[in-house]
């Protein structure tokens, strides 16, 4: 049973219509302890990480996840769901959960110049994947170059560059899928993504 953690940040009902479109028994809560026996989490998210991690402490699902995922659970981040797995963003100078170390970063604050190219800020739009630090098991028989919808200003820059599976092109190198361990996470929305968005939240329901 996947458990859709619902803190009022979350882009819930893309999640899910591609959970059922693909026959997945799910549970959605704003209660960490509706999804205490799920075997699986989705943490979805948009908007401010701020905000954001205020409605997990308040809902105490930031020490749920820290402790589901210290216990081995898979998690997979989707988004703001990528970025506040990390220990901190500047995006309002947030404090964020810590499970992986590194940084969220906005664009220009990584690469200044961007500001005088005709890339826009935020990153909207398709863009296509190229995987990197061998194989990850959300990604299986998804093709290189697959296209997939990115929405973000900010980047994340993990301490160690192993746990980047893929990257996009947007000036700069944008990790787009993470992994350490049990722990997922797609900057992009695979729930928007068509057929191979499909496929990794597929991949992540059948771990």
């Amino acid at each position: 049973m996947i458990g859709i953690i619902d803190y009022n940040a979350g882009n819930i009902t893309s999640v899910q219509r591609s959970l059922t479109h693909l026959g997945m028994d799910f549970i959605l809560s704003k209660s960490p302890a509706d999804l205490d026996k799920c075997d699986k989490l989705i943490f979805p998210g948009v908007g401010d990480a701020t905000f954001a991690m205020k409605q997990l402490k308040e809902t105490g699902f930031d020490s749920f996840i820290k402790e589901k995922t210290a216990a081995n659970l898979p998690l997979l981040g989707i988004c703001l769901g990528s970025q506040i797995i990390f220990e901190f963003s500047e995006e309002g100078n947030s404090s964020c959960l810590g499970l992986i170390p590194g940084k969220i970063r906005h664009f220009y604050s990584i690469d200044p110049a961007l500001q005088n190219k005709e890339l826009k800020v935020p990153h909207m739009g398709w863009n296509n994947l190229e995987f990197t630090n061998g194989e990850c098991p959300i990604l299986k028989d998804i093709p290189q170059r697959a296209d997939f919808y990115f929405v973000h200003s900010y980047v994340i820059c993990p301490e160690d560059k192993s746990v980047i599976k893929a990257c996009a092109d947007y000036g700069i190198k944008v990790p787009a899928v993470i992994q350490k361990g049990n722990i997922f996470a797609c900057q992009f929305h695979p729930e928007k993504s068509g057929a191979v968005g499909l496929q990794i939240l597929k991949n992540f329901a059948n771990l």
